[in-house]
């Protein structure tokens, strides 16, 4: 170890074994200060809360789902609705389990789940990606890459499953339960409008743009949600074609499927406002590129 004269300032090297349990006494090698070293008290390791679960899910309806059946079951829950938030919350808060949308914005929930099994005060932490399969009879396998993660669940799964899923994680037995009624989601309104249009609006106009800032989000989710998907199901092919530069050739099929469902679902009036699908694929590739 390395130690710093009081005196002089001189730095002195120090062998740890040397160094007796309450500590040894040296002589400044410039000044002839004695110096009384002690040996540093180990630092406490963090480590993850066991009954603290990260919700990571950008639709607050669906958000709202998975906290409540986790407070039920007694865990103490967190939320983030993006992967900065994630990431921020995770190295923070230290649970022991994050259950993240695949295809959170900022950044992708793979990718954050990938990230924080990296670092070391969050190695520990457990990953459920909650999967949102645009297309239910697509898929009839696994996903190609799961990024760490320890298990996955398709979101129209979650009431069926998530319980059973931790409980493995935590080596338990799944619980039994009766079959559940699914509960009627409800999912509040927010408005992405720009900060102080509101003083400009009367009521009604308030109303009307809370509506159209709602169905923008959903918008740019189901075509993350699109994309995400595609990817999360042939990623390394859709890693060879970013490098490559030719995504867009290797899945225009898929890209012209996702599309086709993406206007089934989104009005015109939403669609006028801007290309979002497009949006969401430029900034997924652009993203990849820079990990790449």
């Amino acid at each position: 170890m390395v130690v710093i004269c009081p005196k002089c300032k001189t730095k002195l090297k120090v062998d740890d074994g040397k160094i007796s349990p309450g500590g040894s006494r040296f002589k400044c090698p410039k000044c002839s200060t004695i110096l009384l070293v002690k040996r540093p008290l180990p630092v406490p390791e963090k480590v993850v809360d066991n009954v603290k679960i990260l919700v990571a899910h950008s639709n607050p309806a669906v958000s709202n789902e998975i906290t409540s059946l986790l407070q039920e079951n007694s865990y103490r829950t967190i939320t983030a609705a993006d992967g900065i938030e994630t990431m921020v919350k995770s190295i923070k808060e230290l649970p022991f389990l994050a259950v993240i949308e695949v295809g959170l914005p900022k950044i992708y929930g793979f990718e954050v789940c990938k990230r924080l099994k990296l670092r070391p005060e969050t190695k520990g932490m457990r990953f459920i990606l909650v999967s949102s399969v645009y297309d239910k009879s697509r898929y009839k396998r696994d996903p190609e890459s799961l990024y760490d993660a320890d298990d996955y669940i398709e979101e129209h799964r979650i009431s069926e499953l998530l319980m059973n899923s931790i409980a493995a994680l935590r080596g338990k037995e799944p619980e039994k339960k009766e079959e559940q009624i699914e509960k009627p989601r409800v999912e509040p309104l927010k408005s992405a409008s720009k900060p102080g249009t509101e003083l400009l609006l009367h009521p009604e106009e308030k109303e009307v743009q809370t509506a159209v800032d709602e169905k923008i989000e959903r918008a740019r989710r189901l075509a993350r949600t699109i994309i995400s998907d595609v990817y999360l199901y042939n990623t390394s092919k859709a890693d060879e074609s970013i490098r490559n530069n030719t995504f867009a050739a290797v899945f225009a099929s898929e890209m012209k499927e996702g599309l086709k469902l993406y206007e089934s679902r989104i009005p015109q009036e939403i669609r006028a406002r801007g290309d979002f699908f497009k949006e969401a694929l430029k900034n997924f590739i652009e993203a990849k590129k820079k990990i790449l």
